[in-house]
């Protein structure tokens, strides 16, 4: 978004990852284009304060993604429940809040909302059941929104695949992708995704000429859950 000149106001959780990201784009911070602060999407009051301060920086809100994800993994009879509530808080509360604070803005810019949910929320593997709920509770908060906030707000959502990103993250986390020919074999357009394929569907549903795109979900997986694998 800031490539194509916009103006991004961003809310991470990770101080260290977000004093990259103002430093890997400190341009934009001097001319006012990007805000980065810190803050917990599952909380309410980080939420509401961090639509706040971009309203005030850039006088509107047209857009508003949702990606922000966590899971807890582990057996279901060993699953706490303040792990779950975690989950579902971040994941799915985060989204509900986005819409809850940022709607009165995007009522008025006629803007869109984009939630990043899974295709876990339509397949899943043993011990995630924390976060394919949480995805699963995203694609139907998206059509519930879409319906709510429309015609003013368009609210969609996208469900990513396998989507690499180990050379993507800060750099105390950052690896470089071992990838077997396995792993891009599985998919019909024969290979991983990357975190380009889901930007670039992301930019569209928020721009104008998604107008007659609402209460979707779009699986953006390289045709990985359309593929029948038969074990040999």
């Amino acid at each position: 978004m800031l490539a194509r000149g916009g103006r991004v106001a961003s809310l991470d959780l990770d101080a260290e990852a977000v004093d990259e990201l103002r430093a890997a784009h400190a341009t934009a911070v001097a001319d006012g284009r990007l805000i980065a602060a810190v803050g917990d999407v599952g909380h309410e009051n980080d939420v509401a304060h961090a639509l706040g301060a971009a309203v005030d920086a850039f006088g509107e809100l047209s857009g508003v993604v949702h990606n922000a994800g966590i899971g807890a993994g582990g057996p279901i009879e060993e699953l706490r429940v303040e792990d779950w509530r975690r989950v579902i808080d971040t994941n799915l509360g985060g989204l509900m809040l986005c819409a809850k604070h940022g709607a009165p803005a995007l009522r008025a810019a006629r803007g869109a909302i984009v939630a990043i949910a899974s295709t876990r929320a339509l397949m899943s593997e043993p011990d995630t059941e924390a976060y394919a709920a949480s995805k699963g509770g995203i694609v139907a908060l998206t059509h519930a929104l879409a319906a709510s906030l429309g015609p003013d707000v368009r609210v969609n959502a996208v469900s990513p695949g396998w989507i690499e990103v180990r050379d993507r993250k800060k750099r105390a986390q950052r690896r470089e992708p071992e990838l077997r020919p396995i792993d891009h074999a599985q998919h019909l357009v024969g290979r991983v995704g990357r975190p380009e394929d889901i930007a670039d569907a992301v930019l569209y549903l928020l721009s104008d000429a998604a107008g007659f795109v609402t209460g979707q979900n779009w699986v953006i997986d390289g045709g990985m859950t359309k593929t029948m694998i038969y074990a040999p």
